[in-house]
This record gives structure tokens, C-alpha cells and sequence, in this order.
């Protein structure tokens, strides 16, 4: 399975698969955004394919991220991590995530992920876990704040529990 960084002509394929998926926020606004923030050095978009050269999935490593206690320590984070259902299950997300730690390497002692909380990303818990990622300690966060006692929150993508792992 071949990964690479996004390219402007991976952005329609990528669109197309997760628009039959009805997945909404996946569109060429997203990507294109993710393109130039690669180019200025802020993010890397990993890029998945099967053998025989189809999109499989993606990640992306945002360097600086919005969540403050990562951004103060230079923890970099693993956001956006998406492989295609009918392919899961085949060492995807795994490859994904070990080229994204190999990254993260290069500039940070820790690897941080958050991951949403409802029981759509059961897997990806587990899957974090097994690759020894920990919580970080703050609690539960919706949309890079930390939420405190008392907080109503929507339960969506944008609610999450911050992860960390020691790299090196």
C-alpha cells in the first residue's frame, strides 16, 4: 500500500469517495486548505492507496496545533484520520499512523491524537490504545478547549479526549 504526501491531483478523488459516503466537511475546500498548509510547512497529509493505485485513506500532522497545552509543550497532532470502510481492517490506519509517528519523531519527543467520543470511533480507541497512546490528563475537549464542570456540549466530531505517546 503506497502513502504519500497530498497532491492537488489527489483532491477530486478524495472529494468523490467521501461524498458516495455522505461524510459531510470532506470537500475541496478542505483539501485545498490542507494542500497550503502543507506547502507553508504547517501540516503533512499522508495519502493511502491500494496496490492497485485507488485512494484508501489519509491523516494529516498539524504541526502547531489549536489545542493549547500541545501548542505550548510542541506537541505536534495526528488529526483527521480517515481510511475508507471497506478497507479497514487491512493495516491501513496502521501504516498511516506509523509513517505520521516517524514525523512527529523528527520534531518532538511526543506524539499527541485526539479522538471523538462517541461510539462511531470505538475502533480508533482501541486501536490508539494498543499503540500505547494515554490521555493526557486535562479531560474531555470540544473543539481544542478544555471543557469544564458544568459544560453542555454537542456530542459531534468536535468533542474529544486528547491523547498522547512517547516517541522516543
Amino acid at each position: 500500500m503506497p502513502i504519500g504526501q497530498l497532491t492537488s491531483g489527489d483532491i477530486d478523488e478524495i472529494v468523490a469517495a467521501f461524498t458516495v459516503l455522505g461524510w459531510p466537511g470532506k470537500d475541496h475546500t478542505q483539501y485545498e486548505r490542507y494542500l497550503d498548509e502543507q506547502a507553508a510547512g504547517d501540516r503533512v497529509i499522508l495519502v493511502a492507496r491500494t496496490g492497485g493505485g485507488e485512494f484508501a485513506g489519509y491523516l494529516t500532522v498539524k504541526w502547531e496545533t489549536e489545542y493549547a497545552p500541545f501548542r505550548s509543550q510542541g506537541i505536534p497532532e495526528i488529526q483527521d484520520l480517515n481510511v475508507l470502510p471497506h478497507l479497514r481492517r487491512q493495516g491501513l490506519a496502521t501504516a498511516l499512523m506509523d509513517l505520521a509517528e516517524e514525523h512527529e519523531a523528527t520534531r518532538s519527543p511526543i506524539a499527541g491524537i485526539g479522538v471523538g467520543l462517541y461510539a462511531d470511533y470505538g475502533p480508533a480507541h482501541l486501536m490508539y490504545l494498543k499503540r500505547g497512546y494515554r490521555p493526557d490528563g486535562r479531560g474531555v475537549t470540544y473543539g481544542g478547549a478544555i471543557c469544564s464542570p458544568g459544560d453542555q456540549v454537542r456530542v459531534d466530531d468536535d468533542l474529544c479526549l486528547m491523547m498522547i505517546r512517547r516517541l522516543r
